[in-house]
């Protein structure tokens, strides 16, 4: 029977260490890379292409919502988990936005954590009644027509408003706690969504069309 093919990421040694050690025991399981970061985890993936990706949200140099969107684009068969804390909501809400499979607390016993992967990799999701409910909300919330005809997520409004009130990446990256490295994607994915070449252009297409009230 052909095992599981996972890959690790996490910024954390000691979490990255006993999940390998945990997982490995599993004999349909079989690690064949870790990650530290969003961009370790990308290049791991197109030098291994596993199954599955274990994926910690936040992390320096690029965070897992990040790494998400990109393995989601160019390895589209790639499934990723999310690895969260309680407190992480919103990033798993963009992760699965991207097309993450779902998410498990980093709390989960490794029993679960197993089970969690092999319903993943037969096709399933593993996504909470609480998280769902949340999606749904969040879906709602963005819907008005005006907001949407460019097709911006809620995340990708909220940039806007903050890069039409004049502040830099740094400083967006700050306030929505993001990384940098997150923000600019978000900023280059807005720009093409409303084709535009730069900040100005985008603050004034977003007044224009009502998006934000700069």
């Amino acid at each position: 029977m052909a095992k599981i093919k996972v890959l690790l990421a996490d910024d954390q040694e000691l979490i990255l260490e006993s999940l390998h050690i945990v997982l490995s025991m599993e004999e349909d399981l079989e690690i064949v890379g870790l990650a530290k970061n969003g961009e370790e985890a990308v290049k791991g993936c197109e030098q291994f292409m596993p199954d599955i990706v274990l994926m910690d949200v936040n992390m320096p140099v690029m965070d897992g919502v990040a790494a998400t969107a990109l393995i989601k684009e160019r390895m589209p068969a790639i499934k990723i988990i999310m690895l969260t804390s309680y407190k992480e909501v919103e990033y798993v809400l963009s992760a699965l936005s991207y097309g993450a499979e779902g998410y498990l607390l980093k709390a989960i016993h490794p029993r679960d954590l197993a089970a969690g992967i092999r319903v993943v990799h037969a096709g399933g999701t593993l996504i909470s009644q609480e998280m769902a409910s949340k999606m749904i909300k969040n879906i709602n919330m963005v819907t008005p027509a005006k907001n949407n005809e460019f097709g911006l997520t809620a995340r990708e409004i909220e940039v806007l408003h903050k890069l039409a009130a004049g502040l830099r990446n740094q400083e967006i990256a700050e306030v929505l706690h993001l990384s940098e490295g997150t923000v600019k994607n978000y900023i280059s994915t807005i720009y093409s969504k409303l084709n535009v070449k730069g900040r100005r252009d985008a603050a004034r297409k977003a007044r224009d069309s009502g998006i934000t009230n700069h």
